[in-house]
């Protein structure tokens, strides 16, 4: 019986470890990549398309949230707010003719990616709406965002 309890007090210390040990490493990954902006975006023949931007923020994503909100309220009158799911850390907003969407997800307690996407139309760029619209967060948090070359 004594060896059985050793079994499993050993097996289960070690997943304890391992877990401990994965979600440390992705951490520090998470760190690395802080404030480097990823951004994708596709333009058929016909203008339409998509443009996304992301980027993993040292800090806590109901505070990216609000101060996301705050800023598209207070800085951009061009800019409607349509929708702010505040549960969901979302905000889907436009500006003419471009419609986007911005997330805050959490990845911890103080790690968090901001994802802004918007659609591309024949009539303008989208960039300035999504890249800057990232910057801008960054900007208002104090973090240090580049755009990554890829």
């Amino acid at each position: 019986m004594t060896t059985r309890k050793f079994s499993l007090f050993l097996i289960a210390g070690t997943m304890l470890f391992t877990t401990l040990a994965a979600q440390a490493q992705w951490v520090m990954v998470a760190r690395a990549v802080s404030g480097q902006v990823q951004r994708m975006s596709n333009k058929s023949s016909n203008g339409m398309g998509y443009d996304v931007a992301t980027v993993v923020l040292m800090a806590n994503a109901d505070k990216v949230y609000q101060t996301a909100l705050a800023s598209l309220k207070t800085n951009h009158p061009e800019i409607t707010i349509n929708s702010s799911d505040a549960k969901k850390h979302e905000i889907k907003f436009s500006k003419g003719d471009q419609i986007a969407s911005m997330q805050a997800t959490p990845l911890g307690d103080k790690l968090t990616q901001l994802v802004v996407a918007s659609n591309l139309t024949a009539s303008g760029d989208a960039t300035p709406i999504v890249v800057q619209g990232v910057m801008k967060v960054c900007k208002e948090m104090n973090v240090v965002c580049t755009l990554s070359d890829q």
